[in-house]
């Protein structure tokens, strides 16, 4: 892998073992021991993507996730000690790409940054020709951009990759599971009410924009962008 990446941990035995081990792999790596430092760290740095532990110092990695998203879509995959079902959801409403617990095979963690990584490549090559538009709805993925009525909408990214992948697949009908897989790109094990939050927040912003078509719930199966005659 000849990426950068920028480890975030507080704990510098792990930071020196992932250092270690991706170095091995090819990747370039910096360390960063708290949220301050991460967020000057991937300023000045612009690593590719970013392993981010979640108990911190100055600034906890939920503060440092949210604050990365405000200037950058680089992948994040964050590193925690819980388990919980309620970390993971507020992670990934945050716009974090993956979730790994602590202790980790190093093996899986570098199969997960190479999935994330192959993912977000395909993201970024997404012809700007393939914007996808409907009635007063316009989705760029490759600009991050929602247009609503013509005008730019304010939109959290995995809010707009959720809504650009259901339109891009119309008429199709979709479980939470599904779309956690396709979205955010892992198997989920847990509770997807995540995916109940986001089309929720999305039906916010959509309400009354155009009865040409919906976000629609399929009673006992999932979601669906529908088209309407």
């Amino acid at each position: 892998m000849d990426i950068k990446l920028l480890v975030v941990d507080d704990d510098p035995n792990i930071c020196e073992a992932l250092r270690v081990y991706f170095e091995k792999e090819g990747c370039k790596v910096k360390v960063a021991n708290d949220g301050t430092e991460a967020i000057n760290y991937f300023k000045m740095y612009e690593p590719d993507l970013v392993l981010l532990d979640v108990m911190m110092p100055k600034k906890d990695g939920w503060q440092v996730c949210r604050e990365i998203r405000e200037i950058s879509q680089k992948p994040i995959i964050m590193i925690t000690a819980k388990s919980d079902t309620i970390d993971k959801v507020v992670g990934l409403e945050l716009g974090a790409d993956d979730f790994v617990v602590k202790p980790f095979d190093m093996k899986e963690l570098s199969a997960r940054i190479k999935a994330v990584m192959r993912r977000y490549s395909a993201h970024a090559k997404t012809n700007d020709d393939e914007v996808i538009r409907f009635d007063n709805l316009e989705i760029s993925l490759q600009k991050y951009e929602l247009k609503l009525r013509g005008k730019p909408v304010d939109i959290p990214p995995k809010e707009l990759e959720l809504l650009y992948f259901l339109a891009s697949n119309c008429t199709r009908v979709f479980t939470r599971d599904q779309l956690l897989d396709k979205v955010w790109g892992f198997d989920y094990l847990g509770d997807s009410r995540t995916v109940d939050v986001h089309v929720k927040r999305l039906r916010e912003k959509l309400k009354d924009v155009s009865d040409k078509w919906v976000l629609k719930t399929v009673w006992g199966v999932g979601y669906k962008f529908e088209v309407l005659q």
